[in-house]
């Protein structure tokens, strides 16, 4: 195919949030948080989503900050998938490694 005749796609959303449901095969539940600006008063309010994530390898765990995907429906409920891990707490990382030992 020539450069012409290739569609240009756009770049995947991109969005950070905490692990907070951690109990099923190949999904966890993000919480993604955002400030909004009340259109009167001009406080600005937390507003919270939580999203169904596809993780393949599931090695996410509660507390976990992770940078998630937009991608197709994988699901009815899942069309985001974990891009990268980008931090983990040291809470949850002893009690993994006393787990494992």
């Amino acid at each position: 195919m020539t450069q012409t005749n290739q569609k240009k796609r756009g770049l995947a959303r991109t969005l950070i949030g905490t692990v907070v449901v951690a109990k099923a095969n190949k999904t966890v539940g993000v919480a993604v948080t955002r400030l909004v600006k009340h259109p009167r008063y001009g406080k600005y309010l937390r507003k919270t989503a939580k999203l169904n994530v596809h993780d393949p390898k599931g090695g996410s765990l509660v507390g976990d900050r992770v940078q998630i995907i937009q991608c197709r429906p994988i699901s009815k409920t899942k069309s985001w998938r974990i891009y990268k891990l980008i931090e983990r707490p040291e809470a949850v990382e002893a009690v993994e490694q006393a787990d494992s030992q």
